[in-house]
């Protein structure tokens, strides 16, 4: 279907042609006949015989079709960042440049990092905005920039560790092997005798050390898993474990050596606790129950809204308060750790009145 409408569309155009040539060839033959002087012919000869032979070149051309209509010519454009993606297989050395190698490593005589890298190249001077400009960019290992001479400040990133250095570029090939001085930490916490914590119930938070203004430290990592291996630069690091979201909570300083891998386990004195509001021992859970839990000094711990309310507890004493269609019941119970246990609140014991309530 496609080649039977090109043809038509041929001899469309062909015989539209061939009207608008004899339609001027009559037009030129009929001024010439014309009582006119013969300079007056010769004026519209001047006019009509451009026509004649441009009608006549047209229908020479060949017939033009739709796909050629509608393509666009194709535009070779130069790359609209000079400083490309190194990783870019497309990607070449510009004029006028010069190579900069670069390689990182945990520490001083280490083998080279093979993966894991983050790259940075920036202008050392802020701009308009009091920001650095970032010129180009890498990821993985070992790798190299083309720079045009000039000074430049490289960050290279391995997780949370880093190392930051100017670099002034000449001509000819460049190496440069940054140190991280770096290592690994791993955490985990278990129970007293090993008892295991379920992972799903266990984060831990990285603050900077800071001996000074225990109370103020800078945040660096939150909601670390355990068992995950965070990279961080040399030194000592104050830890914050959390079993479970109320009060199982321990603190710990730990120390990070160059191009070692630290592990820490970390001890968490706690217990699991499933409180429900009973009629009676062993009864139903009642629902529509309102919960607060509070410790030996009164002060609010958790509290929870359901038929169950479960929590992880520090060790030590605590009252369970219960609140039900405007009845409070309550229950002293006490959290030994490791020991996981279900308390039971009877809601036919004595009950405290709600705000506004009467005892009448």
């Amino acid at each position: 279907m496609g080649v039977e409408r090109t043809g038509v569309k041929r001899c469309r155009q062909k015989f539209s042609l061939e009207i608008a040539i004899g339609f001027v060839s009559k037009l030129g033959m009929g001024f010439l006949r014309m009582p006119f002087s013969l300079m007056q012919r010769l004026g519209y000869l001047a006019i009509v015989l451009p026509l004649i032979a441009g009608a006549g070149i047209l229908a020479s051309m060949p017939p033009v079709s739709a796909q050629e209509k509608l393509a666009t010519p194709k535009i070779q454009l130069p790359g609209l960042s000079e400083y490309a993606n190194p990783e870019a297989p497309e990607n070449k050395p510009l004029a006028n440049t010069s190579e900069l190698i670069l390689e990182a490593k945990l520490k001083d005589g280490d083998p080279d990092i093979e993966r894991g890298l983050v790259w940075r190249v920036f202008s050392p001077e802020p701009g308009d905005d009091d920001k650095l400009a970032l010129i180009a960019s890498s990821k993985g290992g070992t790798t190299a920039f083309h720079l045009p001479e000039g000074s430049y400040l490289v960050h290279v990133a391995f997780g949370r560790a880093g190392a930051t250095k100017r670099i002034t570029m000449h001509k000819g090939t460049r190496h440069e092997s940054m140190i991280l001085d770096a290592g690994g930490l791993k955490l985990n916490a278990v129970l007293p005798s090993g008892g295991k914590i379920p992972e799903k119930l266990l984060r831990f938070s990285i603050y900077e050390d800071d001996d000074d203004n225990d109370s103020d430290r800078s945040l660096i990592i939150p909601d670390v898993k355990p068992n995950s291996v965070v990279r961080l630069n040399t030194g000592t690091y104050h830890v914050v474990s959390n079993y479970g979201t109320a009060n199982a909570i321990i603190r710990a300083d730990i120390r990070v050596e160059a191009g070692k891998l630290t592990e820490a386990t970390m001890e968490h004195r706690a217990a699991q606790v499933t409180m429900k509001l009973v009629r009676e021992r062993g009864g139903e859970a009642m629902a529509d129950t309102s919960w607060s839990v509070v410790n030996a000094s009164g002060d609010p711990v958790r509290e929870s809204v359901g038929a169950f309310a479960s929590m992880v507890l520090a060790e030590g004493e605590y009252v369970a308060i219960a609140k039900n269609k405007d009845r409070i019941y309550q229950r002293d119970f006490k959290v030994i750790s490791g020991q996981n246990e279900e308390v039971e609140v009877l809601a036919n014991g004595d009950y405290e009145p709600a705000d506004g309530e009467s005892l009448d």
